[in-house]
């Protein structure tokens, strides 16, 4: 296949790249790099079945040729992220949805939407299944990036139902690995900087609200058979096992053979507004229909993380 990656220099879309040539497509990686680096796409540069774009997907998207699937990965991911850049980010779900999915419609080529777990907002029922519909507050902070992933999932299911088109969502759930960026604000790059370089770690609230953390080799897995399937409903790809932050916190200290107190603030800003409770993935439908699920534990996921950022720490 020759397949066009948005957000290509991101930490995703750097990882799906990888992916696609290793198993012998053609790769377009495009992105704006306003959160994405080609720093993760250096040793690709030299390979002749991949091509890097610099540009912005909310604008007019040309590419040349035969494209056989898109992969819509364009969007800062991070709470940091896109309260720095909440047009940009709504944009990036609406214009680029739109964009992407029209460059699709015209190739004939299959469309797979990135899509998140915030689309289930707090949510009031755990685990989140894929039926569930979500408690999303429109207007608050976290908004900005919520709203835009359920407007493009919209989207997503409209192109399919009046265009025919072929289309597949992935909801992902919170995922880490190498190529984060160190100060992206999200808790895995957060704590591991502080572990590393002596600083205390520092929980929001008191650490009981929880999270489930997949690695990134398990979440390209499930979204390569994802495309390859027939499923054109949204699948839920996360790892079900599900602890508090704090627990998570102590975990990483352990792993990183750090000293580093944990302590508890209270931020006073909008990063923790409508923070949700409890996220933790239903992940039945992925094992049925997929036979996906999660292969790499939480010890060996931390183990090459911290490798990874135990290089980029000065």
């Amino acid at each position: 296949m020759r397949v066009l990656i948005t957000g290509g220099a991101g930490f995703l879309g750097s990882h799906l790249c990888d992916r696609f040539l290793a198993e012998g497509h053609t790769v377009i990686a495009m992105d704006n790099l306003i959160t994405g680096s080609t720093d993760n796409i250096s040793h690709l540069l030299g390979n002749e079945r991949f091509t890097f774009v610099k540009h912005n997907v909310s604008n007019y998207i040309y590419v040349d040729g035969a494209v056989d699937a898109v992969l819509h990965f364009a969007s800062p991911a991070s709470p940091n992220d896109y309260l720095e850049h909440p047009i940009p980010t709504l944009k990036v779900g609406s214009l680029g949805t739109l964009n992407t999915i029209g460059l699709a419609k015209a190739k004939g080529a299959r469309y797979l939407l990135a899509s998140t777990s915030e689309v289930y907002g707090d949510p009031l029922v755990n685990p989140q299944p894929e039926t569930y519909w979500g408690n999303v507050n429109p207007i608050g902070p976290r908004g900005v990036y919520d709203e835009a992933k359920r407007f493009a999932e919209a989207m997503t299911m409209a192109y399919r139902r009046y265009h025919g088109l072929e289309t597949r969502i992935v909801r992902i759930f919170n995922t880490y690995g190498p190529r984060m960026r160190l100060h992206d604000g999200r808790a895995v790059p957060n704590f591991i900087y502080q572990a590393l370089t002596g600083q205390p770690i520092t929980v929001y609230g008191d650490g009981s609200q929880t999270r489930s953390f997949q690695y990134v080799s398990d979440l390209v897995e499930g979204i390569y058979r994802l495309l390859l399937s027939d499923i054109d409903s949204p699948v839920n790809i996360g790892n079900p096992t599900e602890m508090s932050i704090l627990a998570f916190a102590e975990a990483v200290r352990e792993a990183t053979g750090s000293s580093s107190e944990v302590v508890f603030v209270q931020p006073a800003d909008e990063r923790v507004q409508d923070d949700p409770k409890v996220r933790r993935p239903d992940i039945r439908k992925a094992q049925a229909l997929l036979q996906w699920q999660p292969q790499v534990g939480l010890k060996q996921g931390l183990a090459e993380t911290i490798a990874y950022f135990r290089s980029r720490v000065v």
